[in-house]
């Protein structure tokens, strides 16, 4: 039998980014800080929501330890993901961090009104965004207790 500690540490990472290269960028700062996870990608809000859902193709669903954020990617995007997480009972107490390029007030409130766990602008260098994504990923791996999904959902 599966311990809940057991089944809480193999749980994946859920990334929505729909850039090549901040993606790679993502797994090379969660290589360079030993993240042992499964990391998951979906391009776009609408794919997130269908692999959380287990919809079509994407079952069954996932349930990720941690969602990083994109707020612009094509079709259902960053924010209406977020809406569509927090408001649905089985999914809103997964942890969700937005990672964008936007430094609009009014993106900065409105992710912080649907229920986002922390907001993060993108740096524009490289090195800036190893180090930002570095400590990100710490942080919620390993500082924060995070609840057991999983475990929860059956």
């Amino acid at each position: 039998m599966t311990s809940p500690l057991s089944e809480a540490l193999v749980a994946p990472i859920l990334v929505v980014e729909d850039s090549d290269e901040d993606f790679d960028t993502l797994r090379e700062a969660a290589t360079a800080a030993g993240v042992t996870r499964l990391i998951r990608r979906a391009v776009s809000g609408g794919e997130c929501l269908a692999m959380l859902r287990g919809e079509g193709d994407m079952a069954p669903p996932l349930l990720p330890v941690l969602i990083l954020m994109d707020l612009n990617s094509h079709g259902v995007d960053g924010r209406e993901a977020l809406v569509a997480i927090k408001t649905d009972e089985a999914l809103k107490e997964i942890p969700m961090v937005v990672l964008t390029t936007s430094a609009n007030p009014k993106d900065v409130a409105f992710c912080f009104q649907a229920g986002a766990n922390a907001y993060h602008v993108k740096p524009v260098r490289h090195d800036q965004y190893l180090v930002l994504l570095g400590a990100l990923l710490r942080y919620w791996l390993e500082s924060v207790t995070l609840q057991n999904t999983r475990a929860k959902a059956h």
